[in-house]
């Protein structure tokens, strides 16, 4: 497997809350901790805490406006993440072809 696969990126989106506001964010392009814990189980205390895990990952930015941050997915971090979740998945392919080869010869073995 690759060495630049970055933990903290994966780490943070291993999180089902933290990708649930990644949907919202994709969906809508951008959103604050209040317009987002509108549409989640949780408060805006702790959308605004995986909000901040997500932009130190480097996957949302938020620019003051007002009161209130307005965050939005950063592009280039995304294609970094959809590029290395691309690598680990041919390499997992190649890993189960072996497998199947390896599955198979002892199949043919025994027969």
């Amino acid at each position: 497997m690759n060495a630049s696969i970055d933990d903290e990126l994966w780490s943070a989106i291993g999180d089902p809350m933290r990708r649930r506001i990644l949907d919202l964010l994709l969906a809508g392009s951008a959103g604050t901790s209040t317009s987002l814990s509108e549409q989640l189980p949780v408060s805006r205390q702790a959308v605004a805490k995986h909000l901040g895990v997500l932009d130190e990952a480097g996957l949302v930015h938020g620019t003051p406006r007002g009161r209130e941050r307005h965050y939005e997915i950063d592009q280039a971090q995304f294609a970094r993440a959809l590029a290395q979740l691309a690598a680990v998945t041919e390499a997992w392919d190649g890993r189960l072809a072996r497998i199947k080869r390896i599955a198979e010869a002892i199949q043919q073995q025994a027969t």
